[in-house]
């Protein structure tokens, strides 16, 4: 799946299927946020949070950056535009067959008005 998508690959959906993983990035979706910060507001304690952050920062998701004694982690971008270009491809396909489909409705309408001037 990444050869045409660059950075996508299964492991990324992968990391983020998991509820609390899903839930984290959402909480991220807002800004840098600290593992307490995270952990406090999804209600689980700070080691779980750890290792659903430890998993998404392994997968290319997330960013940490040192600050004294915290880490405060973010998005990063890559992995979501890759994942966009992706569901772009299926749109365009869609969109498409949609557009042929309605082609043939109107083809459809077309014969019908011509058999009722008959």
């Amino acid at each position: 799946m990444s050869g045409k998508y660059p950075g996508l690959d299964i492991t990324t959906l992968n990391a983020l299927a998991e509820p609390n993983r899903m839930h984290i990035v959402e909480l991220l979706r807002d800004g840098p946020l600290t593992v307490g910060e995270i952990a406090e507001r999804l209600g689980l304690r700070q080691p779980q949070a750890s290792k659903h952050l430890k998993v998404l920062s392994d997968n290319g998701i997330l960013e940490v950056k040192a600050e004294a004694n915290r880490r405060i982690y973010k998005l990063r971008p890559e992995p979501f535009q890759a994942l966009d270009s992706w569901v772009e491809s299926f749109r365009r396909i869609m969109e498409d067959r949609f557009d042929r489909l309605d082609d043939y409705l109107q083809q459809l309408q077309r014969k019908e008005k011509s058999k009722d001037q008959s």
